[in-house]
């Protein structure tokens, strides 16, 4: 893996109110030596290492989306995450949207290992 400048933990985001809108978690990373189709594939295996089913990968799109359901009442977490190409890298981003009412400790470091996957 080449060296970076940054972190993954440097580009998360959080959006909206803790247990009252829905929240929304982001990150992303760029890895200028890793081509985009062995980067999705790497990420598409590390999300079901988190524990994800009912993956959906398109590779033509660069995409993964899958949702789980831990609380029982019936709304979905989302995770999306799309690997683009960047120069002769790629660049992936991750998005993890959880409904108002639930909360995701250390979603952050569970949102890099699956980007920071691309590099590995």
């Amino acid at each position: 893996m080449a060296a970076l400048a940054d972190s993954c933990a440097d580009h998360v985001q959080s959006a909206g109110v803790p247990m009252v809108t829905g929240m929304t978690h982001k990150t992303w990373m760029i890895f200028p030596s890793v081509n985009s189709g062995v980067a999705l594939d790497k990420v598409s295996r590390a999300v079901l290492a988190e524990g994800f089913v009912g993956v959906n990968v398109d590779k033509k799109l660069g995409t993964v989306t899958t949702q789980q359901e831990t609380t029982g009442s019936g709304r979905p977490q989302t995770l999306q995450v799309v690997v683009r190409k960047d120069g002769k890298g790629s660049r992936v981003d991750a998005t993890f949207i959880l409904p108002p009412g639930q909360l995701a400790p250390g979603v952050g470091d569970n949102l890099c290992r699956v980007v920071n996957a691309a590099g590995q």
